[in-house]
């Protein structure tokens, strides 16, 4: 279970890339247990750092993340692995092995907690085949079990990236774009799966996106960067169109 304190609490965090881009600077926060955050700004302006940073896939240059109470930043590889556990990611091109079961890869978020032998083998208890197979039910996509991922419409791969991170049984779910590759339609039912989860299951959700009315509707926070800055964390109510404005506008 999650600490009393925040779910997410980050300090001072900046990325700096090796040819000097600045990828975030000073970044400070913090996200509390069952929020649902949604985070704007246009391409560049750093939304993809930040949840890569959170979850250690690229290192910060400077500052310090928390997780429930826990530092991320300067622990070793083995306790990173163990603390992975609580971060599910849901990745804009969904990050799926596409020759695959669909079964096989929502299984494949167990590996974080078997050894590394069970991990390359692929091979999972009758339990959390049960679990999984549960999961992709409830996503509407338990009939995919045996199909091959590749022979999935895009809203159905990200349903199934969406197991695969809740398989891992996070505390926090990181979205990275995830609905920009997809129609309007299928956009709206992966928004509404991860809002069912974040109210019905009390998992906190940050989710990167590039449409602000989405942004308004699913946002219970809103965070904006641009370059690499905060430069808005407010309620939807006041994300009006000038504030938009500003947040896409050219520094």
């Amino acid at each position: 279970m999650a600490s009393a304190g925040p779910m997410l609490e980050i300090r001072n965090l900046s990325k700096t890339y090796s040819d000097g881009t600045p990828g975030l600077i000073d970044l400070s926060l913090t996200i509390e247990p069952g929020e649902f955050v949604t985070v704007l700004g246009r391409s560049g302006s750093g939304k993809s750092t930040f949840l890569r940073c959170v979850n250690r896939l690229i290192e910060p240059t400077a500052g310090r993340i928390f997780l429930a109470g826990e530092e991320i930043t300067g622990i070793s590889a083995a306790k990173l692995r163990v603390l992975r556990r609580k971060i599910g990611m849901i990745f804009q091109q969904f990050n799926l092995v596409r020759r695959l079961t669909v079964l096989a890869n929502t299984l494949s978020g167990r590996l974080g907690y078997h050894s590394a032998w069970a991990a390359m083998i692929h091979h999972f208890p009758r339990q959390e085949i049960e679990t999984a197979l549960r999961r992709l039910d409830r996503l509407g996509i338990g009939d995919k079990a045996g199909q091959k991922a590749e022979s999935l419409s895009g809203g159905q791969q990200q349903r199934v990236g969406i197991a695969r991170a809740l398989m891992q049984e996070p505390e926090i779910l990181l979205a990275d774009e995830p609905v920009s590759s997809l129609d309007p339609a299928s956009a709206r039912v992966i928004l509404d799966i991860l809002r069912e989860i974040n109210r019905n299951e009390g998992v906190t959700v940050v989710c990167n996106l590039h449409q602000p009315d989405l942004a308004r509707e699913y946002g219970g926070r809103v965070l904006a960067l641009q370059q690499g800055r905060l430069v808005f964390d407010g309620p939807p109510q006041r994300l009006d169109s000038d504030t938009v404005d500003r947040i896409y506008r050219s520094a």
